[in-house]
């Protein structure tokens, strides 16, 4: 289906700003500028090709207007003084430089304040806030929380008075007045997440009982009053405009689109010149993280920009999880005026002039994994799992002195490592051969892809990538040193996966223990002497399947076909609660299994980011999956897996099949034979230690830059 996006890719307008089209880059804070709040080289070239990639509009993540107080991540934006002015400068000049419109995100983190927790200062709030009930960091790893930064002394509580107030006000105008200086196309200001300007618009974070609290006149008294010291800062044709809250997802007697609608109005006629439309959550539920500003759901956040916008003149702006097609069609059913996507440009930043040039099909897809914002929650500058040059365009390296000679490269394994180092060098100009055992592409790609289906659109990019190369794909064919020999390749890449042997548990050679590779071939359709060994019933599970897809990589068929019918009994075990066993769980339990998940581990869920962890963790107890971690001296007897729990006390679970989900580990047994025979060889993804999808794509890019003779950056 063709779609030429010519709602989403026609100019735009926001006050006096004409836009070139109507996809924005939303503020996200990176943590990519220096630790003094300085904009250096790290943040510049970001944005710089986010601005090259097409973009109409870039809105900076959170600047802050009272820095370092105030602060709300390591290596965020600055604008609190002058000596910023010469980096924020630096820039807009360089987003201009490529016809993209730059905004400043004015910012004061309040409740959320993390530099001031760090520094153990004071945070400043509209009044004593009541007592969280969880503890956020409750799905976080045992490694996670030792690399967090850690605060210096207990957090102390700044209800603010009427004269901090003032003082916050005149740090917004300032801060308005300095992004005009730098050369900024506008300002945005942050009245939404949980800061300091939503924590007094919010019923639940205001107890106040003068003239900032009580009443919504009151309450969003704060906010008018930093809109009319910026506007008069700026003067009347400075774009300027508010990012709102359209509700508080989980939070009884929170924000809700009524309030919402209510304060759009007081805004507009405050004279902002559009809104930006988001949501908060209840920080207390874990699950609720990616359920708002940055969602789970598809589109979610489109319904209330509507409703919105329905009330108001001016244009709005939405984010939140939203496809080219669906923000089109926001825009022409008058949903939207504008539309950010946040994940989408950090895997490609080029999106825009993609869908501009009508090659929308080589936009390298989001997967929404959350490793991006998952690096913030634990004090890292954001990255991409798809795309790992992301926040590191400043260092991208140049070919070490003159050209680089044509190579014949071998590249061994036809999954995600294998196929990205393959286009990757195939676009550099060498020649480039694929071998792949199997017959398909994909590797364990396609049944993570059954597991999880976002990653399915990574899957079907990189097959589109090495469709429209020079590769030289041969597929079924087994890379062996004599098969390699005959190529005489310049260099080899084995990308060949893990290891995936059953791991030394008791009882595990009996016929209803599967390992993760028997399922992968069974739903796959697959087979292998490995599979044929077991019970004759499972290999013609695998041949049933295999014949009704045909083999054709069809994966949405597979999921479809395995809801009516699997050839596992009703109760299983999944003996493993990192990323493979979690994904394995939920896939089981929505087509009706009754699933219990084992493993020695206190916390669950390695391999998965914390924010996609803190969901799936939440939605498997929710859909009645058993969790058991911490469990020693596992072992399957019969139709039972016994075991003991970390008090000390024995237990036992009864199933119908076992599916082992531990044992992956590098493989290197070929990649130590090249290099025996005197070969360069690069190891790639799974089969150098297992690293998922991210470790794979950024183990490609350094193979390839170091296949071509670039120096690291």
């Amino acid at each position: 289906m063709t779609n030429s996006y010519q709602h989403l890719l026609s100019q735009g307008r926001i006050g006096s700003l004409t836009l070139r089209n109507r996809i924005a880059v939303p503020a996200m804070g990176v943590s990519m500028a220096q630790a003094d709040g300085v904009c250096g080289e790290r943040i510049i070239r970001y944005h710089e090709e986010q601005a090259k990639g097409g973009v109409g509009l870039i809105i900076t993540g959170v600047a802050g207007v009272a820095w370092p107080i105030g602060g709300n991540q390591l290596n965020q934006i600055a604008i609190s003084d002058d000596r910023f002015l010469p980096g924020l400068s630096a820039l807009t000049e360089a987003v201009h430089a490529h016809g993209a419109k730059i905004a400043a995100q004015l910012h004061h983190g309040g409740l959320v304040a993390v530099l001031d927790m760090l520094a153990g200062r004071p945070i400043w709030a509209p009044s004593v806030p009541k007592p969280s009930k969880a503890d956020f960091t409750a799905a976080f790893l045992a490694e996670e929380m030792d690399v967090m930064a850690k605060g210096t002394a207990a957090m102390e509580l700044k209800v603010m008075t009427p004269d901090d107030i003032r003082l916050v006000v005149s740090q917004f105008a300032a801060a308005a007045i300095r992004a005009k200086r730098a050369g900024f196309d506008a300002v945005e200001i942050h009245g939404g997440h949980g800061y300091l300007l939503s924590s007094f618009i919010s019923p639940l974070t205001n107890q106040r009982t003068d003239d900032y609290g009580g009443s919504r006149e009151n309450r969003i008294r704060f906010l008018l009053e930093v809109l009319a010291a910026v506007r008069e800062a700026v003067g009347p044709d400075f774009p300027m405009w508010v990012k709102l809250d359209s509700r508080e997802v989980g939070k009884e007697g929170g924000l809700t689109i009524e309030d919402a609608i209510w304060n759009a109005r007081q805004v507009e006629a405050a004279g902002a010149n559009a809104i930006s439309v988001t949501a908060y959550h209840d920080t207390d539920q874990p699950k609720l993280h990616s359920a708002s500003h940055t969602p789970h759901e598809p589109g979610i956040n489109i319904p209330y920009a509507a409703r919105i916008k329905a009330q108001i003149a001016i244009p709005v702006i939405v984010s939140g999880r939203i496809e080219p097609e669906v923000g089109d069609t926001a825009i022409a059913q008058g949903s939207a005026d504008f539309v950010a996507m946040g994940r989408k440009t950090l895997a490609d930043p080029h999106l825009a002039r993609k869908l501009t040039e009508g090659r929308p099909q080589e936009v390298l897809p989001c997967i929404y994994c959350y490793t991006c914002i998952s690096a913030i929650y634990v004090n890292d500058s954001a990255r991409c799992a798809v795309n790992p040059e992301t926040g590191l365009e400043y260092a991208r390296p140049v070919a070490a002195g003159g050209s680089v000679a044509r190579k014949r490269v071998v590249v061994v394994g036809g999954g995600p490592g294998g196929m990205e180092t393959a286009r990757r060098l195939d676009a550099m100009g060498h020649e480039v051969i694929l071998l792949e055992k199997g017959g398909q592409l994909g590797g364990t790609l396609r049944f993570a892809s059954l597991a999880y289906a976002a990653n399915e659109r990574l899957l079907d990019w990189l097959k589109r990538q090495i469709d429209a190369s020079r590769v030289d794909v041969r597929l079924a064919t087994e890379a062996t040193l004599d098969l390699i020999r005959q190529i005489a390749p310049d260099d080899v890449v084995v990308a060949s996966g893990a290891i995936r042997a059953m791991p030394p548990i008791p009882g595990a050679d009996q016929a209803h223990v599967l390992s993760g590779d028997d399922l992968r071939q069974m739903m796959l359709g697959q087979s292998s002497d490995e599979l044929k060994r077991k019970t004759s019933w499972l290999t013609r599970a695998a041949t049933k399947v295999g014949s009704a897809t045909g083999l054709s990589g069809n994966l949405e068929f597979v999921r479809k076909a395995t809801h009516g019918w699997m050839p596992l009994g009703k109760r299983i075990v999944i003996i493993g609660g990192e990323l493979v066993g979690l994904e394995l769980a939920e896939f089981l339990g929505e087509r009706g299994r009754e699933v219990s998940v084992l493993d020695e581990q206190p916390r669950l869920g390695r391999g998965l980011t914390i924010v996609r962890r803190m969901r799936l963790l939440e939605e498997l107890r929710e859909h009645g999956i058993h969790l058991h971690p911490s469990l020693s001296d596992i072992r399957i007897e019969g139709k039972q897996v016994r075991f003991t729990d970390d008090k000390g006390v024995a237990g036992a679970i009864d199933c119908d099949h076992v599916i082992v989900a531990q044992g992956a580990r590098d493989n290197l047994t070929l990649a130590d034979q090249l290099k025996r025979e005197g070969l360069a060889v690069q190891v790639v993804g799974d089969a150098g230690g297992v690293g998922y999808i991210e470790g794979a794509m950024r183990g490609a890019l350094k193979a390839a830059r170091a296949i071509a003779g670039q120096a690291e950056g």
